[in-house]
């Protein structure tokens, strides 16, 4: 299937970028081979998000930094929400192998989470990336494979384990960027964990009172709002409760 150099498929429908992940796009056969490729593309765009934030991903900047024209770069990717695509693809990589043929549901998907969610942490800019589409790359696809493989000997239909995919990105990917806001306010403050918190409790404890918030004065009185937890605890809870949730959906 060929792709032409301006991102016209040839009938395929395909953008540049994409169809060229997929390695669906034409390759030259004759003539020098080019200094710019889509991998390099990418990887100057994933460094420079990695360094300076992905505010700093513009066509311009990622053209600098490779020594190219901005217009040399939409030969290979049609728009910044395409390269976008592509570099939460390359950050993210393969999923983990599996599932193993004898592994549950509930095992298979707790892999999966974390695994999900050392993606994040490695690469905490990705978070920012809006989610305008369906997975389109090969690894995103990937990794919607090996979550829905988990569910493969469940009586849950095909779009009952759309659902449950969704519900599990959605618990991982919130987690992950509510512990990347917070590490990144740590070091704007240079405080710790434990020092925002007993801050955060000192704070309710003068602006909250027993008549108007209750459970909050007494979460405070047991001092629930001022130790904070292992750096995995909260995962591990939502986590667990929501597979709870869906192993009551898979017995019903």
């Amino acid at each position: 299937m060929a792709i032409e150099e301006n991102g016209n498929g040839s009938g395929s429908g395909l953008p540049a970028g994409i169809a060229a992940a997929w390695g669906l796009r034409e390759r030259r056969t004759k003539g020098p081979k080019p200094g710019l490729t889509l991998n390099r593309i990418v990887d100057a765009a994933v460094n420079l998000a990695a360094s300076d934030g992905l505010g700093a991903v513009s066509m311009s900047r990622v053209a600098a930094d490779l020594g190219v024209s901005t217009m040399s770069l939409y030969r290979y990717v049609s728009a910044k929400d395409e390269l976008l695509l592509l570099m939460e693809d390359a950050a993210f990589g393969t999923p983990p192998p599996g599932p193993a043929p004898d592994e549950d549901w509930r095992t298979g998907l707790t892999t999966w989470a974390w695994s999900l969610r050392a993606a994040f942490h490695r690469n905490p800019w990705v978070l920012r990336i809006p989610t305008s589409a369906p997975p389109s790359t090969p690894n995103s696809v990937a990794w919607m494979e090996r979550a829905l493989a988990c569910l493969r000997d469940t009586r849950l239909s095909e779009g009952a384990k759309i659902s449950v995919l969704l519900l599990v990105n959605g618990f991982v990917r919130n987690e992950a960027r509510l512990s990347a806001d917070l590490a990144a306010a740590a070091e704007r403050t240079g405080d710790d964990t434990e020092q925002s918190m007993a801050s955060w409790a000192r704070l309710l404890g003068k602006v909250t009172d027993a008549e108007r918030f209750p459970a909050v004065t007494a979460a405070l009185a047991v001092g629930e709002l001022e130790t904070p937890g292992g750096p995995d605890d909260e995962f591990v809870f939502g986590l667990a409760r929501t597979l709870d949730g869906i192993e009551a959906l898979v017995n019903a």
